[in-house]
């Protein structure tokens, strides 16, 4: 592929094992821009619902929940097919996918809900220019972190994560696939005084997601009653999506290896004490409380 303006192919001896491209300072798989000016110039229309997060922030989670409000809390019309079929990311394809993910959800008809895990300064422009309702979900970065080392070991289109404190030094320094956390987040977070974004946050639906999922269907002018309601929150608990086949990925084993530990692997908030010690703890805290001061962005990192 041609580089483009601001594109940097890593080279083959790069410890990115030419997997990943750097666009103006963030790395992307190689199938995101192998269609860069193609999902640039993505038509969105005004009723499409786009969710966004960083990987492993809770995006899936979120697309069954909005699936299952859309949907009246019905399980059996949210297992008409995969979720990533139900939801398609844009700003990716699988390896030489025809036609590509762009052409499959051009096709699909209106009301169109959408994925994403572009930072705000990459997202296709017509989606600001439509003014699209946008749930954002942000998690911790301790938690999110974990996740994503765990991540990178299972997906084969990406780096695999290295050691721990490797991979913690890429994750502060945003040289991991789709960037930084905290440019991500707090970019996110500055957005939303501008356009209609549903901020939540990973930790708020695990407190209570009930409380959460009124949210959402209050952005989404959706009534729930309170069996329907309950209904949503049986069916998106953590053990029940990690054993669901349509939102677990298991159906896709030649992206993801089965071997190592699944998709969705543990869902808690806290995990992180497992695996930081107590410097990489405070350094991690200081990171936030100086990039964060008086952004009124704050984190919980145990419930």
């Amino acid at each position: 592929m041609d580089c483009l303006p601001g594109v940097e192919n890593l080279g083959p001896n790069s410890t990115k094992d030419s997997l990943l491209t750097d666009v103006e300072g963030i790395l992307y798989p190689k199938e995101t821009t192998r269609y860069w000016e193609e999902i640039q110039n993505f038509k969105a229309r005004p009723d499409d619902l786009l969710i966004c997060s960083y990987p492993k922030a809770g995006s899936t989670w979120m697309q069954e929940i909005v699936d299952m409000i859309q949907h009246g809390g019905d399980p059996e019309k949210c297992a008409r097919a995969p979720i990533y079929q139900r939801i398609p990311f844009i700003g990716f394809s699988l390896p030489f996918s025809i036609p590509t993910s762009i052409e499959k959800i051009e096709a699909i008809p209106s009301p169109r809900t959408l994925k994403t895990h572009f930072p705000v300064q990459h997202l296709p422009p017509s989606f600001w220019e439509q003014n699209c309702k946008i749930i954002y979900v942000a998690r911790n970065a301790k938690d999110n972190m974990v996740s994503y080392f765990y991540f990178h070991n299972m997906i084969n289109i990406i780096p695999d994560s290295g050691s721990w404190d490797e991979f913690m030094e890429n994750f502060i320094a945003g040289k991991v696939c789709w960037g930084s956390w905290f440019d991500y987040v707090q970019g996110w977070w500055k957005a939303k005084d501008h356009h209609p974004i549903l901020y939540l946050f990973y930790e708020d639906i695990k407190e209570d997601p009930a409380r959460e999922i009124q949210k959402i269907a209050q952005f989404l002018e959706i009534d729930l009653s309170a069996s329907v309601l309950n209904r949503i929150v049986l069916h998106t608990k953590f053990e029940n999506m990690k054993t669901n086949p349509l939102v677990n990925h298991s159906d896709l084993p030649f992206l993801f290896d089965q071997t190592t530990p699944p998709f969705m692997r543990k869902g808690k908030v806290g995990d992180w004490k497992e695996h930081f010690t107590v410097a990489q703890s405070e350094r991690l805290d200081n990171i936030c409380a100086q990039l964060f001061a008086g952004s009124g962005l704050t984190f919980r990192t145990q419930l």
